[in-house]
């Protein structure tokens, strides 16, 4: 069932910001209720979401076999990793599922499509360009942590390279170096998209304006967009289990999820038409059939 949200219905005591969206302070409450909401989305429009997200599996079966294949095993953790980083791009579908349901308004796999005749889809794809871009970065850089450990010998098998790491020392250093500089990837993609591709999608906005409402939330917001991050980074990893079938259900749960978080931390703009409310259907008593279903009811006697 879609949802209204406090802030929807536009009031003169909260007037616009000139420096952009008004941004609100959110507990770590909102979190769990964008979750809750999301996953009513994705309930709602199952199917839909899966379609949308069956490359995450199909890619991350490609991945893994291309990585077994090319004897390039220690690249199957930064790659799975890197599903964090061009997240917030893939889920343009799913947002506008949401924002569809969240207007009581039909929502379907064709519906999806529509973000690509949105005006702002050339800021969209530029930023997911960008954050494809941080992806290519994360496993160059991955690649050359590895080499700093161990050099260019490659690994013989999956038994070889987790005795390499988990019993020697350079596999503690690449443990800790590689998880660090990992986490710093991943803050740079949170800060700058957490609710930037909702933002283009639902204002039209700019991909600078975007990313800098998205830097502003984060700041307004330290200790839950933290949370998030964590919640996005657990969620991923368990999605890879088993070989990355789980990201069929992890992506659109964490894709409806980010458009209510987007609605609970930015003010809606100002002028904007509230969210109708649902559609009112009056209860009929149980004894109130059609008259046709039985006809003899209306029938007199001659």
């Amino acid at each position: 069932m879609a949802t209204l949200y406090q802030g929807n219905v536009p009031t003169m005591a909260q007037p616009a910001d000139a420096a952009g969206p008004v941004i609100r302070t959110i507990r770590l409450s909102d979190l769990r209720d964008a979750l809750r909401r999301g996953w009513e989305d994705f309930k709602a429009v199952p199917s839909h979401a899966i379609i949308l997200c069956v490359i995450y599996p199909v890619l991350g079966l490609v991945l893994a076999r291309v990585v077994m294949g090319y004897s390039v095993l220690p690249l199957l953790f930064p790659l799975a990793a890197g599903f964090a980083l061009i997240g917030p791009f893939a889920a343009l579908g799913l947002y506008e599922l949401s924002s569809r349901r969240e207007r009581y308004e039909p929502a379907s796999a064709w519906d999806a499509l529509e973000v690509l005749r949105s005006p702002s889809f050339g800021a969209m794809l530029g930023l997911g360009t960008l954050l494809l871009a941080l992806l290519v970065t994360w496993v160059a850089t991955a690649q050359a942590i590895y080499i700093a450990a161990f050099g260019y010998e490659g690994v013989t098998g999956l038994s070889d390279f987790v005795t390499r790491v988990l019993t020697t020392q350079q596999g503690w250093w690449l443990i800790a170096v590689g998880c660090g500089t990992g986490f710093l990837f991943a803050l740079a993609a949170l800060c700058i998209s957490v609710v930037s591709f909702p933002l283009m999608l639902d204002r039209h906005a700019g991909a600078f304006e975007s990313m800098v409402t998205s830097l502003r939330v984060v700041a307004r917001n330290p200790v839950p967009m933290a949370a998030w991050g964590f919640i996005v980074a657990v969620l991923l990893a368990l999605g890879t289990i088993p070989a990355f079938v789980g990201l069929a259900v992890v992506i659109p749960l964490l894709g409806h999820a980010t458009w209510h978080l987007y609605r609970k931390v930015i003010v809606s703009e100002p002028g904007a038409r509230p969210v109708p409310p649902p559609p009112h259907r009056p209860r009929k008593p149980a004894a109130d059939f059609p008259a046709n279903l039985f006809p003899w009811r209306n029938r007199t006697d001659a």
